[in-house]
């Protein structure tokens, strides 16, 4: 059980998040939803200290921390327990797909480097690079470059993998294949919080969405309840739009 409680941040005096509060069970997958500027980013990025929140906690299991009052060691054993898979994939240049997924577990979980290739190898079978574990990330597409991305979150085993619009930066072609990966992740029970604009995808993978409105949740529920049935204004308001612009 991953509880969230009373998240706040400002940004130059304006509320971006405003006192939110969300338990995660074990296994589920949460989509963030919502307009831009609506705080789903900077959820995510205040969730593992990559912004510092103003107040707020965060429970993983027995591990607990007040944001206010939050220590080194307390940062370094959060970012731990949750791994993040970025837009921009933020993989390492000079090493390969196999040496980018190994990095982690031999730096930050000391493993051996038999151990650690062990690992990586199998994580790479399972998003589909076994063939390009010695491929460099400039000769590697879009879509395998994330992939890689979501293999090295993956191999940490983290309890909570936070994905923050992983498929914005790609073609649409290479769409697919990452959400796969993505999907087969969540299926082997891996707990997820995931920000997307495909919400094809948020329907089919989410078993809550959260509609975000400045820096609340406004709405919350099963993706058919959130898309088919909004009961706030602002949802349907969201989707129909959505609706005219993307269909």
């Amino acid at each position: 059980m991953i509880s969230i409680s009373n998240l706040t941040k400002e940004f130059s005096g304006q509320k971006v998040l405003d006192g939110l509060t969300l338990n995660i069970q074990k296994g589920e997958v949460i989509a963030l939803v919502g307009a831009s500027g609506a705080g789903k980013s900077t959820f995510l990025r205040s969730m593992n200290y990559l912004e510092q929140p103003d107040s707020g906690s965060i429970q993983i299991d027995d591990f607990k921390v007040d944001f206010t009052k939050i220590s080194k060691d307390d940062i370094l054993t959060l970012r731990r327990k949750l791994a993040m898979v970025f837009q921009q994939f933020n993989l390492f240049e000079r090493r390969t797909a196999l040496e980018n997924v190994k990095e982690g577990l031999k730096v930050v979980k000391k493993m051996s480097d038999q151990e650690a290739t062990a690992i990586a190898k199998e994580e790479l079978r399972k998003v589909g690079l076994s063939d390009r574990e010695n491929h460099y990330p400039r000769h590697l597409s879009g879509g395998q470059k994330q992939r890689v991305a979501l293999a090295r979150a993956l191999a940490m085993k983290p309890d909570v993998l936070l994905l923050d619009e992983p498929t914005s930066a790609l073609d649409p072609e290479l769409v697919g294949e990452v959400e796969k990966s993505i999907a087969d992740a969540a299926k082997s029970g891996q707990t997820m919080v995931l920000v997307s604009h495909d919400m094809n995808f948020v329907y089919q993978v989410a078993d809550k969405v959260l509609f975000l409105e400045k820096g609340k949740i406004l709405e919350q529920g099963s993706p058919d309840e959130i898309f088919n049935h909004p009961k706030e204004e602002r949802t349907k308001e969201f989707f129909a739009s959505y609706a005219k612009t993307y269909i």
